[in-house]
């Protein structure tokens, strides 16, 4: 099992813009329908480039720690390579170790369950035998290696586009139902830049990208934006056909959508959110095993088991009810890495390895744009919290 071919560019994208992906653009149409076009727009617009943003400086820190002696590429070890100092150095580095698994071992779980319901609607099976067979077969991949993620998440994202041409094709064929142009500044709009930021958030994604493309950092920062790019394409086509096809726009996008264009569409939905569970799973699953090999230096398969055998058991448990202090704990980590990465990054932009930027060039290196970065990240966790 070689681990370290190398990725092309389109499947480290694939494997940035397969973690993105998930249940959040199904939520992004209704908001859109209440805040109206044109003020959607610019909130999108503004989304994707703090996104961007603090994803390029994620990559800068992880090509900056994969030339430190001893430096690992993923976030755990990126803080204690340039952030955590003195006696507690190690203390901190534990302690965010079992904080990353714990979260990201509930993350997978939920994914589990819901491709089990998926499953099981297909199918007929029942949600655990569904569950099972889905987190098996994903961790199958996963255990392959790198490369052969990229491949996957590759496979996956062009099924997904094929999918929605289909979609397209389907929603073409009944009446346009209009679209609200108005411009609307309130709560509404703070929340739908809440959920886009979430739909756009790969952070642990982009170690993978700098660990596939070792021998070309040059190609890094046009991976990390065509796969964040790619979000952005799905979210503007998932909302334009939800808009145009639904009577009533849903909270889940995919219900007044199918309803109007016909039961074949909910067939081609779940099959959807199947391949957007699965490619998140991908990211989630293999971000967990490196952290676990960096960290304890183990070898694949032990690192591996690691990471699966917890989502299996709680798969074979029927464990479903942690969906929702998943998301509150998955909103809570991501803001936690938001935050940090700040004060990590002006720590590495003064050392020796932050001398020469090959990412964050030109432009991008003036030192306002991460407060910029940090300041959406504050923002989208407020909106996470507010009603709609």
């Amino acid at each position: 099992m070689a681990e370290r071919h190398e990725l092309t560019t389109f499947e480290a994208a694939s494997i940035v813009a397969g973690y993105g992906i998930g249940a959040g653009i199904m939520a992004v149409p209704y908001m859109v329908a209440r805040n109206g076009i044109w003020s959607s727009l610019i909130i999108v617009a503004v989304a994707y480039a703090v996104s961007v943003l603090l994803h390029l400086m994620i990559a800068q820190l992880a090509l900056g720690a994969s030339r430190t002696e001893g430096g690992g590429v993923q976030i755990v070890e990126i803080f204690r390579t340039f952030l955590f100092r003195g006696k507690l150095r190690e203390v901190l580095s534990w302690a965010f170790f079992v904080l990353m698994v714990l979260v990201l071992t509930l993350n997978l779980a939920a994914y589990v369950a819901g491709a089990g319901d998926i499953v099981a609607g297909l199918t007929g099976l029942p949600s655990r035998v569904g569950g099972l067979l889905f987190s098996v077969l994903a961790a199958g991949v996963v255990v392959l290696g790198l490369k052969s993620l990229g491949v996957s998440e590759k496979v996956a994202v062009i099924s997904m586009i094929a999918l929605f041409v289909a979609l397209l094709v389907g929603t073409m064929l009944v009446p346009f139902q209009g679209l609200n142009l108005s411009m609307v500044w309130d709560k509404g709009a703070i929340a739908l830049f809440g959920v886009v930021m979430f739909c756009f958030a790969s952070f642990f994604s982009v170690p993978q990208v700098v660990e596939g493309m070792a021998t070309r950092p040059g190609k890094v920062r046009g991976a990390v934006m065509l796969g964040i790019a790619i979000n952005l394409g799905i979210v503007l086509l998932v909302t334009f056909l939800a808009l145009w096809a639904s009577k009533g726009v849903t909270e889940i996008a995919i219900v007044g959508w199918a309803a109007s264009i016909g039961p074949w569409a909910s067939v081609l939905g779940s099959v959807f959110f199947l391949l957007a569970l699965v490619t998140t799973y991908w990211s989630i699953s293999y971000a967990l095993l490196t952290i676990v090999r960096e960290r304890l230096k183990v070898g694949l398969v032990p690192a591996w088991l690691i990471a699966t055998l917890p989502n299996i058991a709680l798969a074979l448990a029927g464990v479903t009810g942690f969906l929702g202090f998943v998301r509150l704990a998955g909103g809570a980590i991501a803001l936690l890495v938001a935050l940090l990465l700040v004060p990590t990054y002006r720590r590495f932009r003064r050392g020796e390895a932050g001398r020469t930027l090959e990412i964050m060039q030109g432009p991008l290196s003036s030192g306002a744009w991460e407060w910029v970065a940090a300041g959406g990240y504050i923002l989208m966790a407020v909106g996470s919290f507010i009603g709609i």
